[in-house]
């Protein structure tokens, strides 16, 4: 399900080039209505930026590894306008809160508060389908689905 309500653009909308052009992965970027950050589905966390807050890896059961990261170039706010909710190691299910955000801050930072959700490692799913020029809610839309 999609980690934060908002509209889902395509990746190569992204205005980033490490993202846009895939090199982390394949996924989409959310133009954020909401802040609050949720888990898409059942996971460990296995990364978080501590110090800045802004993104957050899990990795699901079956070797799967996603990425969310929150605004672009926002490690630059050291944390400011971030609260996280999870810590490395930490078994989440889908819908717990991970993060939330300031979008009035990044915007002040003069940041895009594009929110992007890659798939970091696919683990054997060939077939990747993202939902995008949607609105999602996040934790009930369904915004990718792997097979």
């Amino acid at each position: 399900t999609a980690p934060l309500s908002g509209r889902v653009i395509p990746m190569e909308e992204i205005p980033d080039q490490v993202f846009s052009q895939g090199i982390l992965g394949e996924g989409v970027g959310i133009e954020p209505t909401g802040n609050v950050v949720v888990a898409p589905a059942d996971a460990t966390v296995c990364s978080v930026m501590e110090d800045s807050r802004h993104a957050c890896g899990l990795a699901l059961a079956d070797g799967t590894e996603l990425l969310i990261h929150i605004g672009i170039d926002t490690v630059d706010m050291n944390g400011d306008g971030f609260t996280l909710f999870v810590h490395e190691g930490d078994k989440v299910k889908a819908g717990d809160k991970l993060i939330t955000f300031s979008p009035d801050k990044i915007a002040a930072a003069g940041h895009p508060k594009t929110t992007v959700f890659v798939v970091t490692e696919p683990s054997g799913h060939e077939q990747m389908t993202f939902n995008t020029g949607i609105d999602v809610k996040h934790g009930e839309t369904v915004s990718a689905v792997l097979e």
